[in-house]
């Protein structure tokens, strides 16, 4: 498994703010990656080196936010604010992950304003709601990623996250190709979670919180 994007959550009125914002701090432009009708959210995405991406994501007025894990994620993190709401991994094998996890996996889909469809599997989210130091999963079913989307100029270089590293994550890590940097922190002051994620730009470190 390797990492394959973060996830920062806004809401539906400050999501074009959000994207205007990152982007320029990032150097890279966002497209508009169109609405997830299963899980009641739209997003928009750009492209990092390594093959790698970032997700701004909003809830919308809709029951299928409500009634999917991933809708609730985005809803309960815009409702608290926005920021950072979890760090996704790929597999290639999401079945022996929906051994291990005791659960089946999602089929989402989004349909881009260019009308290219986009597929994949996602498995996790019930587990990242209820511990946000988690990650979730993705398989991917389309050729095309997110991360071709555009032309990168960052890069990710660290995750900062709130929380103890539990032996749960630890077991994690060990079977993670895991190109940046993985940091734990304990503020008892903070929420549990991603404090902050760093990115490097022009030869620069750039701390998005």
């Amino acid at each position: 498994m390797r990492l394959d994007h973060v996830s920062y959550v806004a809401s539906h009125d400050q999501i074009s703010d959000v994207v205007n914002r990152i982007g320029t701090q990032i150097g890279t432009a966002f497209v508009d990656g169109g609405i997830h009708p299963k899980f009641g959210t739209r997003n928009f995405t750009a492209p990092l080196l390594n093959g790698q991406y970032i997700e701004i994501v909003c809830p919308l007025d809709h029951p299928a936010t409500d009634a999917t894990p991933f809708g609730q994620a985005v809803k309960k993190k815009a409702d608290e604010g926005g920021g950072w709401m979890a760090w996704i991994l790929a597999s290639s094998d999401i079945d022996t992950l929906e051994n291990g996890l005791n659960k089946k996996a999602v089929e989402g889909l989004r349909k881009k304003p260019n009308g290219q469809t986009l597929q994949w599997k996602q498995i996790g989210v019930t587990d990242m709601l209820d511990d946000a130091r988690k990650p979730f999963y993705v398989q991917w079913l389309s050729n095309e990623h997110p991360s071709m989307d555009g032309l990168p100029h960052s890069k990710l270089a660290e995750i900062v996250i709130n929380g103890e590293k539990s032996d749960e994550i630890t077991k994690i890590l060990e079977n993670l190709t895991l190109d940046v940097n993985l940091t734990f922190i304990s503020l008892p002051d903070l929420e549990v979670g991603i404090k902050e994620i760093i990115f490097e730009f022009d030869k620069k470190l750039i701390s998005i919180n």
